[in-house]
């Protein structure tokens, strides 16, 4: 008799008949436990049937699959997916109109299950489908699940999109460049163009040659966000895939267009709340436009290009209006070197030379030549009041503005493409034309103002550097809406407040080192660390909705997971969209019992990230990996939203599992929960004094109220 964990016990479904109650002995050929189905009911001819899930997806059951299946599944007995994908081919040819539609619409469903799909491409269906878009024949419904199910198709990876013919390709965007069209062939259509652009470097061209900008941007004027994400979507494609240089070029052409104020004013001043993947996409959009910095900033200055040269010489003039220079080659030169010491060149004789290192290269002379034309009232204030300093506290423009451009190219993450999931956008970053060089102007001015708070000299440069980018990550993280209000939020940061928020942070961290308060201290912490574990076990028990990855970028496909309230099992199954609220046990019809669970894993030693090594995962998404390892060699594979809740099911789980949470989230929380409890017990005591028993345990979590804000 077969061990326990090689039975399964299922229900099974068949229209017009009672459901059968098997127990499915894994260790047996599908084949055999489909024809004992069959024969359950009278059905012959068992090599045309297959088993399928009733719920969810209803995904086809294969040899590879069958390991998923767990106790009390409700699957049905269907037509195998050879017969159905012949069946459904022979449909969608069919001359009826209604029998066509109905064929293309069950295609649509069923072209998502891979099974299904290997069978139907097989018989050339793809093919078939492309030819029904290429008539032109096909319209509203009909077309919309056409095209549905030929993106699912192609979304499995079998075939290449480099098969894809250039009347296809016309159609398609044809559709796009419509001013008016369905809704739904709209977003397909635009999704497919996006999925040609990411996967065939050869479509590339032949999509850039075919899509019009302009109606592109038309489409970012409507009131539906799904259009917009999806257009963006196609112009973050058309943008990232582009040839050098062919980006400067598009970018130009968007800026024509008045892509950037189309985008502020429809979309983030808009009156609807931006969704997950629209914030992605401006995300994108961001760091794609700040790119395209990245040629000058990986660029040195050559001492010997006279028009640079004349560049360096502009800054001068301006700051010191035009003086007349003197008559004789070495009193110019002593000039020369006088007023570029002033400037704050580290090289005075040659200042060509300061701009020899990349980063920022040739960037950093870029910005200060904006500040001197666009903003001459605020260079020649800075330029000349620190020239005019005799007390070794003058702040040197050159310098700090070359070493400013760099630190801003790292923060901004200039030259690094974009980061899976990442939807950390700046709408301030919306509202300028020349949003980078406004950007450097409001930092340099924020530079020379920390400087003279700190009273700083030549040797304090690094010192000032330091608070200034801490000034600035600590201002872009508060999201401010403009730059006006990034200059009201730099205004509240000053130096004295980022000491006072050093202090305060420090208190948090690594306060009173007293040999009576840490000993304190280690009395308290294990009180904290399980206030700590039951919040974790707690928001499992809520649990969270999770994104599917697949090839696409965006496959608005979800799953949602959480534990039970006694702690014993974990509940998961699929979503068509995320949850608005809590989502009851019964909609999530896959279970995992917590005994089964051996280990969980994350980063690479994820199984679903070793199977998509080739593919080079992006580093944040390999940040955000887990999986839950079970009886038998099973995986439940995860890829958190966000950093937060990657540490809350980590530390829970490993919670669930008795052993230690060690993310950053609960040293966090664990530092600053004890140094509050601490402040609380010690807070009218003149002498501090160990007590003789540890004080009982909070019966209720909400004793302490912290929320988090984390990543």
């Amino acid at each position: 008799m077969p061990p326990p964990s090689d039975i399964v016990k299922v229900a099974i479904e068949w229209p017009g008949a009672n459901a059968q109650l098997i127990e499915i002995d894994q260790k047996k050929p599908l084949s055999s436990i489909i024809r004992e189905v069959c024969d359950g009911w009278s059905l012959s001819g068992s090599e045309q049937f297959a088993l399928r899930y009733a719920d969810g997806p209803q995904l086809y059951i294969t040899e590879q699959t069958r390991g998923e299946i767990k106790n009390g599944t409700i699957l049905r007995l269907a037509i195998s997916p050879t017969r159905a994908a012949r069946q459904l081919l022979e449909r969608i040819q069919s001359h009826g109109i209604d029998a066509r539609l109905e064929a293309l619409k069950e295609l649509a469903k069923l072209s998502a299950d891979p099974t299904f799909a290997t069978e139907f491409i097989n018989m050339e269906g793809i093919g078939t489908l492309a030819r029904l878009v290429e008539s032109g024949t096909h319209f509203g419904e009909m077309l919309a699940f056409t095209l549905t199910a030929f993106l699912e198709l192609m979304d499995h990876g079998i075939v290449s999109w480099d098969l894809i013919s250039l009347s296809f390709i016309k159609q398609i965007a044809g559709y796009v460049n419509q001013p008016m069209v369905d809704v739904s062939i709209l977003q397909r259509s635009l999704a497919i163009l996006e999925s040609m652009v990411l996967n065939s470097h050869s479509l590339y061209h032949r999509v850039a040659q075919e899509i019009t900008v302009g109606q592109l941007i038309a489409h970012l004027q409507v009131s539906n966000q799904e259009i917009q994400t999806y257009a963006i979507a196609l112009i973050n494609a058309l943008f990232l895939k582009a040839p050098e240089d062919r980006r400067q070029e598009m970018a130009s052409t968007l800026a024509q267009k008045h892509l950037r104020s189309i985008i502020l004013n429809h979309i983030i001043r808009g009156n609807r709340p931006i969704k997950a993947e629209m914030a992605h996409q401006l995300y994108v959009l961001q760091v794609l436009t700040f790119n395209l910095l990245e040629e000058r900033m990986m660029t040195k200055m050559d001492p010997s290009d006279q028009a640079q040269r004349d560049i360096i010489f502009e800054l001068r003039r301006i700051a010191f209006d035009g003086e007349n220079d003197p008559v004789g080659t070495e009193k110019r030169k002593a000039m020369y070197t006088k007023d570029y010491k002033m400037l704050g060149f580290t090289n005075h004789v040659n200042p060509a030379m300061d701009f020899t290192q990349t980063p920022p290269g040739m960037l950093a002379l870029d910005n200060m030549l904006y500040l001197a034309k666009l903003h001459q009232d605020t260079y020649t204030r800075i330029v000349l009041e620190n020239s005019s300093r005799e007390d070794k506290h003058e702040c040197p423009f050159g310098r700090c503005a070359i070493e400013l451009t760099r630190m801003l190219c790292e923060i901004l993450q200039v030259g690094e493409l974009p980061n899976e999931g990442c939807n950390d956008y700046h709408p301030m970053f919306f509202t300028h034309d020349r949003a980078w060089e406004e950007f450097f102007c409001v930092c340099i001015q924020l530079l020379n103002k920390t400087w003279k708070e700190m009273r700083a000299t030549a040797e304090d440069f690094n010192k000032v550097m330091q608070v200034v980018r801490e000034q600035i990550t600590r201002a872009l993280a508060m999201k401010p809406s403009s730059l006006d209000q990034l200059k009201s939020k730099l205004r509240g940061l000053s130096y004295a407040e980022i000491l006072r928020l050093r202090q305060s942070e420090r208190m948090s961290q690594d306060d009173f080192q007293s040999p009576p308060i840490i000993e304190l201290r280690e009395r308290i912490q294990p009180e904290i660390l399980e206030l700590i574990k039951q919040q974790r076990l707690n928001r499992l028990c809520e649990g969270s909705c999770f994104r599917k990855m697949g090839n696409r970028r965006r496959q608005d496909k979800f799953w949602f997971c959480r534990l039970s309230l006694n702690h014993k099992v974990l509940h998961y199954g699929d979503l068509d969209e995320p949850p608005q609220g809590e989502v009851p046990f019964e909609l999530l019809t896959d279970k995992i019992p917590v005994s089964d669970i051996k280990s969980v894993v994350t980063g690479k030693e994820c199984p679903h990230m070793k199977e998509k090594s080739a593919l080079k995962q992006n580093k944040e998404v390999l940040e955000l990996a887990f999986s839950i390892l079970y009886d038998p060699d099973e995986a439940l594979n995860f890829v958190a939203p966000n950093k937060y809740e990657y540490c809350i099911w980590t530390d829970g789980l490993c919670a669930l599992l008795g052993r230690e949470m060690g993310s950053d989230l609960t040293r966090s929380d664990l530092d600053t929960l004890i140094s509050m409890e601490m402040k609380l017990r010690l807070l009218d005591l003149e002498n501090i004094t160990i007590p003789e028993a540890p004080p009982p345990v909070p019966k209720e979590p909400s004793t302490y109220n912290f929320t988090y804000n984390y990543g």
